[in-house]
């Protein structure tokens, strides 16, 4: 019997009034700070990515191919992030959510280190897409471990609450250039700053020690393997992608899921995680240690709007339903970066627009948090959250040199703030988010679906 979103029904290993223990605490806490620190990593890229590709190309390298490779080494960790999303979202599926989180964590933390002693720009690009995979891995097994393990009444909190958290990491990145600049030359033993700032990215690997000594596999998981191995209680198998395809309703919420995971996706990787060169056109002719605190700062900025327009997300999904909530959401995010990448000229503009931009385009994860683990079955939870979540950004992969296209194609046709322009001109995916609703069913207050 399969039980869908749609139903009404609580199946029999729901608990509607099931306690908040501290365990389970415990778990919203763990499993947040494994997404933190893979959030604080993507920071620490995206803001040493251009004095790290600037110093390895060396001197007289001009600002056009520095951010040329600067979008190619993110379409890397991008596609890695895809790739490691459908190995470790099945792999969480058929070996557990716990195990999943440890290996990922090892992946992104070491090849983040890693990323400090490159020398060459193909040799960046392969660390990047090596620390992609493990950075995919994680959202998928950190988020179906805590919808698996919390009662459902607090679901929609404990997951808004995980994403909001991980904003927290985006702004411990943001704030550590501001100590440690990237693009300070000998900053320390002789290094510059990125490169010390990407061996910083190895220190969260001592998580592993909790993530090994207090978690355990939920009990939903391991009745659904159970049930996986007696072909008359389960209608398919665990972590089976063309399950997923066959199955009229997992496959409509997959392109649900798709399709608004690559709106966000495609914005925020190809247009909002820019917002460091977005100041740095708007700073051009300051000295570098100026636009580097302001690219700090501001980014900083833009990740405490992330953070509460996450736990904005979370209210009206708790309030009105997840529907409601990411139309809103995608409105915001077309009209505010359309806004902010055509206005925002000085270092006080960096500190007001920037967290209205960080506000828009965030909240919509946290709507991937809460709405993805909400649309598949226990045996395919993993793997379906890890295609919705991941795989979107094979396609999203094409929007940081897609950004950097336009910018060269308008610059050299004469037009004024051709990056600006650029950007606006990408922020139409925005609308394909609004589209997907459509087709998108209302989860709220339902139990985890089965079958």
């Amino acid at each position: 019997m399969i039980t869908s979103p749609q139903d009404s029904t609580l199946p029999g290993n729901v608990k509607p009034h099931e306690p908040v223990t501290f365990y389970h605490w415990l778990v919203i806490g763990i499993a947040s700070a494994g997404w933190l620190f893979d959030c604080m990593d993507q920071r620490i890229f995206a803001l040493s990515r251009e004095p790290a590709i600037r110093e390895i190309m060396g001197i007289g390298t001009t600002d056009a191919i520095v951010r040329s490779w600067g979008g190619w080494a993110t379409t890397a960790m991008l596609l890695g992030w895809a790739t490691g999303g459908i190995i470790f979202g099945m792999m969480s599926d058929k070996l557990g959510r716990v195990k999943t989180m440890v290996a990922t964590l090892l992946v992104y933390s070491g090849f983040t280190g890693l990323s400090g002693i490159a020398h060459s720009v193909p040799e960046f690009l392969i660390y990047r897409f090596l620390v992609g995979l493990g950075v995919g891995g994680m959202f998928g097994a950190a988020t179906t471990l805590v919808a698996e393990s919390v009662p459902v009444r607090v679901r929609a909190i404990a997951l808004g609450s995980l994403q909001a958290l991980s904003a927290t990491g985006n702004i411990i990145g943001s704030l550590l250039s501001t100590q440690i600049q990237p693009g300070q030359a000998n900053y320390l033993f002789g290094m510059s700053g990125w490169r010390i700032m990407f061996f910083v990215g190895v220190l969260p690997a001592i998580l592993v020690v909790p993530m090994l000594a207090v978690l355990r596999e939920p009990e939903q998981w391991k009745a659904a393997k159970q049930r996986a191995k007696d072909p008359a209680k389960t209608s398919g198998h665990v972590g089976s992608i063309p399950d997923l395809l066959r199955h009229p309703i997992w496959r409509r919420n997959l392109m649900v899921g798709l399709g608004l995971g690559l709106s966000g996706m495609a914005g925020l990787w190809g247009i909002g995680f820019f917002s460091p060169e977005l100041v740095s056109t708007a700073l051009k002719g300051e000295p570098q240690n100026v636009v580097d605190i302001v690219r700090g700062y501001g980014t900083a900025l833009q990740d405490v709007g992330a953070f509460l327009g996450i736990l904005a997300f979370t209210a009206m999904a708790t309030l009105l339903g997840r529907r409601p909530a990411f139309l809103v959401s995608f409105l915001l995010c077309f009209g505010v970066t359309i806004y902010v990448f055509n206005s925002l000229k000085s270092g006080t503009d960096a500190y007001w627009m920037l967290p209205m931009m960080g506000f828009a385009q965030l909240s919509v994860f946290g709507g991937y948090a809460i709405y993805f683990p909400e649309l598949f079955p226990t045996r395919l939870r993993g793997t379906g959250v890890g295609f919705c979540y991941n795989t979107v950004r094979y396609l999203a992969a094409a929007f940081p040199p897609l950004l950097m296209f336009l910018n060269k194609q308008l610059l050299e046709g004469g037009v004024s703030d051709p990056f600006r322009k650029a950007a606006t001109i990408l922020s139409f995916i925005f609308l394909l988010g609004i589209l997907t609703l459509i087709w998108a069913p209302e989860t709220k207050g339902k139990p985890l679906p089965e079958d």
